[in-house]
């Protein structure tokens, strides 16, 4: 992938941070997972391909989240943040928590 800031426009890759309307878009969509998820436990889900939905939204909310912990209390402690905020933040919005941290941001 080209490193360099020309190639990189070019590529449609953003040079600086995200801007903070694009984060607050990425990080609804886990929120609306973990929505989808409580409405299936608390009414499971008649539809045949909605069940599906909801197994694979427990696999990514649950088991990939999970597994982002260890990066992302990394990354959290370059910027002073506690491993427990960083466990609880990356399970309910994985990547998009972590790797949209600003440099001051706790």
């Amino acid at each position: 992938m080209p490193r360099h800031g020309r190639h990189r426009a070019r590529a449609g890759i953003s040079a600086g941070a995200p801007s903070p309307t694009t984060v607050l878009a990425l990080r609804s969509i886990p929120v609306i997972g973990w929505i989808f998820l409580i409405a299936g436990v608390v009414r499971p889900f008649r539809a045949r391909w909605l069940r599906v939905a909801f197994w694979i939204d427990v696999a990514l909310s649950v088991g990939v989240h999970a597994a982002q912990i260890p990066a992302a209390r990394k990354v959290a402690a370059e910027r002073g943040i506690s491993g427990r905020r960083a466990a609880v933040m990356t399970m309910l919005l994985g990547a998009t928590w972590w790797k949209t941290l600003g440099e001051g941001e706790q």
